[in-house]
């Protein structure tokens, strides 16, 4: 059978996608001047030494004009102890009771979303759902106005678009002019989430936001650019897991039409689908970190100030952990994929992206008996290797 990869033609850089297991767990990239991590017993132990490999370092190999306002108060680019007393904090303010009681609000708007194409037996599922949807639940979680959230959506879809295109492997010049221009979406974003917060100060709310600003521990309270920060990291997390989530789900129900009717047969394998789709297709494929010190990882000895790609996507393929990598199987398990991460930085939006894709995939199966790609219009893949998604999937669809 031919695999997904090939069918797509996805970016070759991604070689675990075609079958094809690295050559060694670590690697050093002379070109890039980088190290790749691509075991899966590898990258968790990268994960779990922060000391070594600091989250806070990438900051310094990246291109100058990524800006202080683009890492301030963010839990992603912070290592200990900061990064935990502010993550500490923030899980005060957005606990498991504030996402559960989302279920509902994600119910309604998918509802609304799928509504509005009702009509039609072909959309670009990406438009019409999965860009509208994670950004539109963090909005309303945030606060913002109905009429500013499509605010956010042009900015997520300028900051993602930028960065889809580029990666470490292209030239100084091209990622210089990507991060520029993504940190022009990013500072308006800022800016308008700087000028909310003040007014919710001077308005105290019962929400969200009102939490994270009475919110305090050991007797310190988060500063506006935590909250900025916090605000910043779930809309991208949201953007990134849940949209590329939905998306690249439907793409492997499509490809393994009979994992789609087992599915459709038996609905309490969707959370499993969810995992499996995360393992298949990561949308995250590779975080970065930097080298803080001299440390060993398998048996190579990697010096200080080096950056780092924690290959995510290959190891979800590694054969030492999962039997048969190249089969879709919503009944895996176990499954210890690293779509979320792991460690002190696992996503703390993945309970949300979790009950997005369980809300939305349940009622497109609903709603469609029939849900496959558009055999004219093939989807458009994010060009960046170090994240697996669609920018556009038009779907052909059929009403049950």
């Amino acid at each position: 059978m031919t695999s997904l990869a090939e069918r797509w033609g996805i970016h070759p850089d991604q070689f675990w996608l075609y079958g094809r297991p690295p050559a060694r767990p670590v690697r050093y990239d002379e070109a890039m001047d980088a190290w790749n991590v691509y075991g899966h017993a590898e990258v968790l132990e990268a994960l779990g030494l922060p000391g070594a490999f600091s989250s806070a370092e990438t900051a310094r190999l990246m291109p100058d004009n990524a800006g202080d306002s683009f890492t301030e108060g963010d839990l992603l680019q912070m290592d200990p102890p900061d990064h935990r007393w502010l993550r500490d904090v923030v899980r005060h303010a957005f606990t498991p009771k504030v996402v559960a009681e989302l279920e509902p609000q994600i119910t309604r708007l998918a509802r609304q979303l799928l509504d509005a194409v009702r009509d039609e037996d072909e959309f670009d599922l990406m438009t019409s759902v999965a860009y509208p949807l994670p950004v539109t639940v963090v909005a309303e979680l945030l606060g913002i106005p109905a009429g500013d959230r499509h605010l956010f959506e042009a900015w997520m879809t300028g900051v993602v678009g930028e960065m889809g295109d580029t990666s470490l492997a292209d030239s100084a010049e091209e990622q210089e002019r990507a991060f520029g221009a993504a940190m022009e979406y990013m500072r308006a974003m800022l800016g308008y989430l700087r000028e909310h917060i003040a007014r919710c100060r001077r308005s105290p709310r019962d929400d969200l936001l009102g939490g994270l600003l009475a919110a305090e521990l050991n007797g310190r309270r988060l500063g506006d650019e935590h909250i900025v920060g916090f605000a910043k990291m779930l809309l991208i997390a949201g953007y990134l897991s849940t949209t590329m989530l939905l998306g690249n789900t439907v793409l492997c129900l499509d490809h393994f039409p009979g994992q789609q009717a087992r599915v459709r047969a038996d609905r309490t394998l969707v959370p499993g689908l969810i995992e499996e789709s995360l393992r298949y297709l990561s949308p995250v494929a590779a975080t970065y970190r930097a080298t803080a010190t001299d440390v060993e990882l398998a048996g190579q000895r990697l010096p200080a100030g080096k950056m780092v790609l924690l290959w995510f996507g290959a190891a979800n393929r590694d054969e030492r952990v999962f039997a048969d990598p190249m089969a879709f199987d919503p009944g895996r398990t176990p499954n210890p994929q690293l779509g979320f991460g792991r460690g002190i930085h696992f996503c703390l939006g993945a309970s949300l992206a979790r009950m997005e894709g369980r809300v939305t995939l349940n009622m497109l199966l609903d709603r469609y008996a029939e849900l496959r790609t558009d055999p004219d219009k093939p989807p458009t893949f994010m060009q960046a290797p170090d994240t697996m998604g669609v920018s556009s999937l038009p779907v052909r669809v059929r009403a049950g």
